[in-house]
């Protein structure tokens, strides 16, 4: 009865903690994934930004462009 009795109780602990430790292993591994996916997400977003030099670059060129536009709407105007 003794060895019957260690046995059943054997079997009740590895069903419930059996579905436990899977559960905690799955969940480790995943959130693992996740943080991989995360990093990466942070690194491609980073590369989409501009930097200051470039934005000052690119307005620059623009407003170059509209005293261009400006001096040659004053010479058609003033004709």
């Amino acid at each position: 009865m003794g060895l019957d009795g260690m046995m059943f109780w054997n079997i009740m602990m590895t069903l419930v903690f059996a579905p436990i430790i899977h559960g905690i292993r799955t969940n480790a591994t995943e959130l693992k994934r996740i943080d991989i996916l995360l990093n990466k997400t942070r690194e491609e977003v980073a590369k989409d930004y501009v930097t200051k030099m470039e934005l000052t670059i690119s307005i620059d060129r623009v407003i170059d462009r509209l005293d261009k536009l400006d001096e040659k709407m004053d010479k058609l105007i003033t004709g």
